[in-house]
């Protein structure tokens, strides 16, 4: 059980390394990422979005501690202690360690004990869901943009950053850590001007074995559709105005890849369309 005391300085620390575990698929995980677990003295993870299955790369004889039951203090006591023992420590969190983690609360105790820390990102579930559900952020001359966004819980959002005002940039919008809040999302969606037949993507685990749901409607039924699949935690919520482009009949191309387009690595191989405004 870790101690709540506070931390002390240690005098010869090994290094504590925040690791992307990835969403959920455990060879999603980075190569570096893999490996550091591999030679890890002690790892502690969070076994309430990790899938234990990241383990397996553990040696034997490592310490293992699941984070689910501890406090911020705790975990710091715990990573500082076993940093006093160990050359390398891992603290594995689910996704990338950046966002919507508690990187920051963490390696701050970290600091002021001396603890050398360092970061390796991981797979957000938001890729994921894309990935799992083949679509695309973003699509040239639609929206380029892509926000990354929740809707306020018990942690308020910051003033300016509500989903209405986020949702008058018509952009991509990916919502986490709110599917308990799917009522709330489409309202704001729809105050912040998006119509009842938008199209909107929840991915339920992405990339996990076994667990992985993927469900499209609109504002109008996503919810009811949610509820259909009993879908009440870990999902990835996805408006865009880019959904669904795989099946339409025409796209705007990149420019990068057309044969009019010149670049560094290639030359245009068609001449450019002349248009009113083309120099003669």
């Amino acid at each position: 059980m870790p101690h709540t005391d506070s931390p002390h300085c240690v005098s010869q620390a090994g290094t504590v390394w925040f690791v992307g575990a990835g969403p959920g698929d455990p060879e999603l995980i980075t190569v570096k990422g893999r490996d550091l677990i591999a030679r890890a003295g002690a790892v502690l993870f969070a076994g309430s979005l990790v899938n234990e299955a990241a383990m397996r790369w553990a040696p034997e004889g490592c310490t293992i501690a699941d984070s689910k039951d501890m406090t911020l203090e705790q975990m710091a006591a715990w990573l500082i202690e076993q940093a006093g023992r160990h050359d390398t420590v891992v603290r594995l969190q689910t996704g990338d360690p950046a966002l919507y983690g508690t990187l920051i609360e963490v390696v701050q105790p970290l600091d002021a004990a001396g603890v050398p820390v360092h970061v390796v990102p991981g797979v957000s579930s938001a890729m994921a869901s894309a990935a799992a559900a083949v679509e695309s952020f973003t699509l040239p001359e639609l929206t380029q943009t892509v926000i990354f966004t929740r809707v306020a819980g018990r942690t308020p959002m910051p003033e300016g950053e509500s989903l209405e005002a986020l949702a008058r940039h018509g952009c991509t919008i990916c919502v986490f850590l709110s599917i308990t809040l799917l009522g709330k999302v489409v309202r704001e969606l729809m105050a912040g001007g998006w119509a009842e037949d938008a199209p909107i993507l929840v991915v339920h685990k992405a990339s996990w074995p076994g667990e992985e749901k993927i469900v499209r409607g609109t504002l109008a039924d996503i919810a009811q559709r949610c509820r259909a699949e009993r879908i009440v935690s870990q999902a990835m919520i996805i408006a865009s105005p880019a959904l669904g482009a795989r099946h339409w009949p025409e796209l705007a191309k990149s420019k990068l890849y057309d044969a009019r387009f010149t670049h560094r690595f290639r030359r245009a191989s068609v001449p450019p369309c002349r248009t009113s405004e083309t120099p003669t």
